[in-house]
């Protein structure tokens, strides 16, 4: 009666089936699989039949040693079967009740190809808005989420549907809100999880919303969880960064949710980020999409990543285009000498702020106090670069977030310091410094508070983070910089450029002063001349940071080697400066009376360029 074994039985390849049987088939009969086609009954038709139950035991009523499998009522594996998201993407035309069977002997491999979880209890579909949908629009969507409480009636879950906008609305009790876990399919259907865990397979996305932040939600008058999925969403950031499939997620609860310390976990799979940089991001739902890291961390693990977030708003991962990955012996390399080049500059500078500030107490003169904020601006430099990896490494946000923000300072001011040396050492060869009121303090002014403002604007925008630097050897590092690959070299190299213009129009001004000026025709002092032009010289090279262009305007085949040229020469860049300060403070008798008379400033050029008119 009622009698239905239709089947589907397909050959993956040796010795793995793909059998697939509707549920009646699987609940109404007793279904076995023979190894071997053939049907050797080893008891009476009696006994089969006086079996009670709607299953009758079909096997016991085969001979054994033949290899035969029972299949259950309760699914094709029993209650044993999971997921395999690789093995069911074997299967052609996989539906929701399909699975997999391995027969090997007896031994039986099953693998369930029904997505895990349960279906929301009801369906609800709300008018759909023009496509794409705005930032705005997304925003009222989210915050009008409740409204579909009263929709729901007496079920505690429902799907949402509204146009391409797929999403589920949860109830949370008042007592002892549990954790919610649900599963994105690639259709955009959402199933209810049980897990505890985001790493189920067969979801494009999942998202577990911890006990905490359900608690949190219900003690603040919330009363439901909703998430939904936007596809195609309209933005216009104007940065170089895309959003991963053009999608964002978005969860709300009715209540403000922050600072959680078990974090929202929102996995996406089958993440395919070759050439890119990929960095999860949120958005707080207020004007245009303006996308930070602070409170997400971003873990990749076998080609899927998962958002570790401590707060609720919209989410996505953005791609930013990635740069070659660097040679790791290049790169251990370049690390070693940076690092030690740091650590010699850094004593050279503070051995000179040393001398400066217990030593020489004497009045500074202007040249004099214009290099020590240069000594100051570079030890900050070399100092934050070398703490930046260990704050990077203890994965907290704001604390890179403020490290960023000190080395990025750090680095701009020493560019301004260095264009305040060319201005001054330009104002000192035209004898113009007497004639400015205040002017030691306006040049402080403009060589501190100049990239002060860039940073305020930075941090404003919130464009300081943790990026992730790739070695071809499969590892990483992480540095604590600016994400946004467009605002780094547009805002760093810009300023740079207008730094460099000047130094350089400068240093090529005075360089050919320097060359051209003819000493008093002494044969014995011809050698010497010619040695003190080039110390000149070269220490005008590192006092305008004319070296740093190494580092900011090669590319191609001359990147790596002006790496090395860069950090090679910025290494000794700490000595040079303070043998500079000692011997320019060392002759300031003769140097000074010199600069108040003015009788001797053209050989003072060739002796020394930048302390002629110190005062």
């Amino acid at each position: 009666k009622n009698f239905n074994c239709n089947a589907k039985i397909e050959l993956l390849r040796d010795n793995v089936y793909h059998l697939t049987l509707n549920e009646t088939t699987l609940s109404m009969h007793d279904v076995v699989v023979l190894q071997k086609a053939t049907f050797t009954n080893s008891c009476l038709p009696s006994r089969f039949y006086n079996s009670t139950g709607l299953i009758l035991h079909l096997l016991d009523c085969l001979k054994t040693g033949e290899g035969n499998i029972r299949l259950s009522q309760d699914g094709l594996c029993g209650q044993n079967t999971t997921y395999d998201e690789t093995t069911c993407k074997e299967l052609t035309n996989a539906g929701d009740l399909s699975h997999v069977i391995k027969l090997d002997g007896r031994k039986k491999t099953c693998v369930c190809c029904k997505l895990p979880g349960s279906k929301p209890e009801v369906s609800l579909t709300l008018n759909a808005m023009d496509a794409p949908v705005k930032p705005q629009e997304a925003t009222n969507v989210m915050k009008k989420l409740g409204s579909v409480l009263t929709m729901m009636g007496n079920s505690s879950t429902a799907a949402v549907k509204i146009g391409n906008i797929t999403g589920v609305v949860a109830k949370l009790p008042q007592l002892n809100p549990p954790s919610l876990n649900f599963g994105f399919a690639g259709t955009g259907d959402v199933n209810i999880l049980e897990e505890q865990t985001t790493q189920v397979g067969g979801f494009f996305r999942t998202i577990q919303i911890p006990k905490e932040a359900t608690e949190m939600a219900v003690k603040k008058n919330g009363l439901y969880a909703g998430v939904l999925l936007f596809p195609n969403l309209s933005q216009k950031d104007g940065s170089s960064s895309s959003i991963f499939n053009n999608e964002i997620l978005g969860i709300e609860m009715g209540a403000e949710i922050s600072n959680l310390s078990d974090t929202i976990d929102i996995r996406y799979s089958s993440m395919n980020t070759s050439g890119f940089s990929a960095v999860c991001s949120s958005w707080n739902g207020k004007g245009s999409p303006n996308w930070t890291t602070d409170g997400c961390q971003t873990v990749e693990v076998n080609g899927s990543i998962t958002c570790q977030c401590t707060h609720l708003t919209f989410f996505a991962i953005l791609m930013s285009p990635t740069p070659t990955n660097i040679s790791a012996t290049v790169y251990k390399t370049l690390t070693k000498i940076t690092e030690a080049g740091c650590g010699v500059s850094m004593f050279f500078l503070g051995a000179g702020l040393f001398m400066h500030f217990l030593i020489r107490k004497t009045k500074s003169s202007n040249a004099t106090t214009i290099l020590i904020n240069l000594f100051i601006a570079l030890f900050a430099l070399n100092f934050c670069f070398l703490i930046n990896k260990t704050i990077a490494d203890l994965k907290n946000d704001s604390g890179c977030v403020a490290m960023a923000a000190f080395l990025h300072y750090s680095m701009l001011a020493t560019f301004t310091w260095f264009s305040m040396q060319a201005l001054h050492l330009y104002i000192s060869l035209r004898k113009l410094s007497a004639n400015t009121k205040h002017y030691i303090y306006k040049i402080c002014i403009t060589g501190w508070v100049t990239p002060a403002v860039v940073i305020i604007a930075l941090l404003a925008a919130k464009k300081y983070g943790n990026i992730v630097i790739q070695v071809d050897d499969g590892t990483s590092e992480n540095m604590c910089w600016i994400p946004d690959s467009s605002v780094h070299v547009g805002l760093n190299v810009g300023y740079y450029a207008i730094v460099f213009l000047f130094t350089f129009s400068i240093f090529s001004i005075t360089v050919m002063q320097i060359l051209h000026f003819k000493s008093k025709p002494v044969q014995d002092q011809e050698i010497s001349a010619s040695k003190t032009k080039f110390l000149s010289i070269l220490g005008l090279f590192f006092l305008l940071g004319i070296s740093w262009a190494f580092a900011f305007f090669s590319y191609g085949p001359l990147l790596i080697p002006s790496f090395y040229i860069f950090t090679i020469l910025n290494s000794f860049q700490g000595f040079l400066l303070f043998i500079y300060y000692y011997h320019s403070t060392k002759i300031t008798p003769e140097a000074n009376s010199g600069s108040r008379t003015g009788s001797s400033s053209t050989p003072t050029v060739a002796e020394n360029i930048y302390t002629a008119s110190s005062k």
